[in-house]
């Protein structure tokens, strides 16, 4: 329990000053927690298993130190007491004092006087833990005030961040939408035998589950990972509607791993830089979590790379560059979809493991569709002919599922459970005219 974590930081900070005569002896004199300290705080904890990576004994101290004040206000009264009574002397236990709760949270400088006490010796080696690209940090773990700490700055406040709180709270860790993580979670009810597809999208989507139900094996084959990179890259490429959101969702519910759709219009800044550093916070958070990254219209950044007349040419074309290079190194399943494959830059599709191709329905892919349109319980009238439907009007499944829910709310209205054919006509009909078609 992390209660119990805490009792054992608290425990460590009170044997400080235990015995001395007064907090300031037993503050020159501190010289920084022994390992077997430290080691007593990971041997007691119950979190390894709700976290997404392996810590080291000091990242555990570290991590533990951070949540403390956010559970027990008054594990650093030591520390406050000393803050308080010179701030000159005491400037080396860091620390910041909330004004009105008054309690005492810690800063990177809390943190080394923690581990390292008055030495010099051990700061460096303490202060890795917490440069920008640590576990500790990469994994949204822990979070500082401003920017991520350099060596030279050691006052910012240290915070549990998002996937800490979470798991403190013990819920899933789920990140809030923003533009350091611009992507959302997305899922469906509808299982595999809901789609619809031809043979040669089916049997190019068996490859992607052969990967995921084999992925440990690969990686964990040393003479296989040292010839082939990690992670699994796929194009879904097709009309509007085909499919192609849903199956990223259903892969994701078949083998249990959160699917999350990156919003490009977040991503892409038209501040130079901007655009790297939204991505880089993205694939920080998202990869040691196993997630599937889902980049729905692609061609806006994947498309064809424009010549560099321009500054911003040459910086678009740097952040292409820097996105496909996390791209190839992101160790999860990554989908790339766009309605037209033209319109993604050829020089990409060496980068996909697979193109799957994502057709406008058939006749008879348009029959099974409106076969299985209607929740249980519904019926069609007996007016209506499905095959006629499906050979007079070319629509996808994202657009009869626009038609099936007018014809169900028609059908509550009308307190049956019958679907009608004027209904249908008319949400057809409808459907056709939002794009500027006519239909008979």
């Amino acid at each position: 329990m992390i209660s119990k974590n805490i009792l054992v930081l608290i425990e460590a900070i009170e044997n400080i000053f235990i015995g001395e005569e007064n907090s300031l002896q037993a503050y020159h004199k501190f010289t920084g927690w022994t390992s077997e300290q430290i080691e007593k705080i990971q041997d007691s904890s119950e979190l390894k298993s709700s976290l997404s990576i392996d810590l080291k004994p000091i990242e555990w101290m570290i991590l533990i130190a951070v949540a403390a004040p956010h559970l027990y206000q008054e594990t650093y009264s030591r520390f406050k007491f000393l803050k308080n009574t010179d701030s000159n002397n005491f400037g080396g236990l860091g620390g910041k004092v909330h004004q009105e709760t008054q309690v005492y949270y810690p800063t990177i400088e809390t943190i080394l006087y923690l581990v390292n006490g008055k030495r010099i010796a051990g700061r460096v080696e303490a202060m890795e833990v917490l440069r920008p690209g640590s576990p500790l940090l990469k994994s949204n773990l822990i979070r500082t005030t401003g920017n991520l700490p350099e060596l030279s700055d050691s006052s910012q406040q240290l915070y549990p961040g998002e996937e800490l709180l979470s798991v403190l709270r013990r819920e899933p860790y789920q990140p809030t939408y923003s533009s350091n993580f611009p992507a959302t979670p997305i899922s469906t009810q509808l299982n595999w035998e809901d789609l619809v597809l031809p043979y040669e999208t089916l049997d190019g989507l068996e490859e992607l589950k052969l990967w995921m139900e084999h992925r440990e094996a690969l990686e964990e084959d040393q003479e296989i990972f040292r010839k082939i990179k990690p992670g699994y890259r796929v194009l879904f490429y097709g009309p509007s509607g085909t499919g192609k959101t849903l199956t990223a969702s259903l892969i994701g519910k078949h083998f249990n791993i959160p699917v999350y759709r990156v919003d490009l219009s977040m991503v892409v800044s038209k501040w130079v830089g901007e655009t790297e550093k939204n991505l880089k916070n993205l694939f920080d958070i998202a990869e040691n979590k196993n997630w599937i990254l889902f980049f729905d219209e692609a061609d806006s950044i994947f498309g064809k790379r424009t010549q560099t007349n321009s500054s911003n040419d040459k910086y678009a074309n740097q952040e292409v560059a820097y996105l496909l290079q996390r791209i190839e190194d992101y160790p999860g399943m990554i989908i790339l979809a766009t309605n037209l494959k033209s319109n993604i830059d050829a020089a990409f599709n060496r980068r996909f493991q697979a193109t799957i191709t994502f057709p406008a329905p058939d006749e008879e892919m348009r029959y099974q569709l409106w076969e299985k349109a209607f929740p249980k319980g519904y019926e069609y009238d007996d007016e209506i002919d499905l095959w006629d439907i499906a050979r007079s009007y070319e629509v996808t499944g994202g657009i009869i599922s626009n038609i099936t829910r007018y014809c169900i709310l028609k059908s509550m209205n009308r307190q049956t459970s019958k679907i009608r054919y004027k209904d249908l006509k008319f949400a057809i009909v409808r459907e056709f005219r939002k794009s500027g078609k006519s239909v008979k």
